[in-house]
């Protein structure tokens, strides 16, 4: 039988791939926030996954305003760094797992969560960078990765409740399959952010680690917070928190094990948020 393991939790925030790519990690202005990740790579290495099942948002890339899916599994063997307007991210092409995403997709689908398959894309900085963050930059990623991509982008969004329940979907999927596999999910996104308008550049550390408290202690409880709080409280952007909820929702019922924790400010005018939660 699969099995989820552990999940993290991240920011992807575009100019951190370019710091990354450009060789600025070392840098006062990136140090502390690379730094921030030293603890996650190692825990990676020896935590090493069969398979990362990706929670991400597309950014334009694979899809468009002509082509919007609330809920996409990508099941394709290989997926390329897309190009976003400046030339694809110099990283290892991600290699999938259609057989288990195809399980997932039966299973999930099954359960009456409609889901867009997608046997071919390219995947942009929303799963590039959580990968360079936890993995550095190796000359292959460490395992099959399985996309998800999540319409946080267009309203109408999905709620956070629809977020956290289909964790719980996705996670019977992984326990019905067959293989002896470590799965690990990844909510990634955030935190608070607004890249338009009067309020650009907002950040409210306050809400971030008040969201970071009860996703630990009480996600479902979390769930329920409307999209309005997400826009008032923690800008636009801020609503891409509700992937995290997919994450949570995989995770055993039980009470989980952190192990590390993380937030800094800024970054591109974005808060970076991280967590590490195993399965006890």
């Amino acid at each position: 039988m699969a099995r989820i393991t552990a999940s993290v939790y991240t920011s992807h925030v575009p100019a951190i791939g370019a710091a990354l790519d450009l060789g600025k990690t070392a840098e006062p202005y990136w140090q502390p926030l690379f730094q921030g990740y030293e603890y996650s790579k190692a825990w990676l290495q020896d935590n090493q996954p069969d398979v990362i099942f990706l929670v991400y948002n597309d950014h334009a890339t694979a899809f468009s305003l002509d082509l919007i899916p609330t809920f996409a599994i990508g099941t394709a063997a290989a997926y390329q760094p897309a190009d976003e307007g400046w030339g694809p991210r110099p990283v290892p092409t991600v290699i999938g797992h259609p057989e288990l995403a195809s399980h997932i997709a039966h299973s999930v689908i099954q359960d009456d969560f409609d889901l867009t398959i997608v046997n071919k894309m390219d995947v942009d900085h929303g799963l590039t960078v959580p990968l360079s963050l936890m993995c550095g930059q190796p000359q292959a990623w460490p395992c099959p990765v399985i996309p998800f991509a999540v319409n946080v982008v267009q309203y109408p969004v999905p709620s956070g409740r629809r977020c956290f329940n289909l964790g719980r979907a996705i996670r019977k999927a992984v326990e019905s399959y067959d293989q002896d596999l470590k799965v690990q999910i990844w909510g990634t996104g955030g935190m608070s952010h607004q890249l338009q308008g009067p309020r650009a550049g907002l950040i409210n550390r306050e809400w971030d680690n008040r969201f970071l408290d009860r996703l630990i202690s009480e996600p479902e409880a979390l769930s329920q917070v409307s999209h309005i709080d997400y826009v008032r409280e923690a800008g636009s952007e801020g609503i891409e928190l509700v992937m995290w909820l997919i994450a949570r929702g995989a995770m055993s019922d039980s009470a989980p094990l952190v192990k590390h924790r993380f937030y800094h400010v800024p970054a591109s005018n974005t808060a970076v948020g991280h967590l590490i939660l195993e399965n006890t």
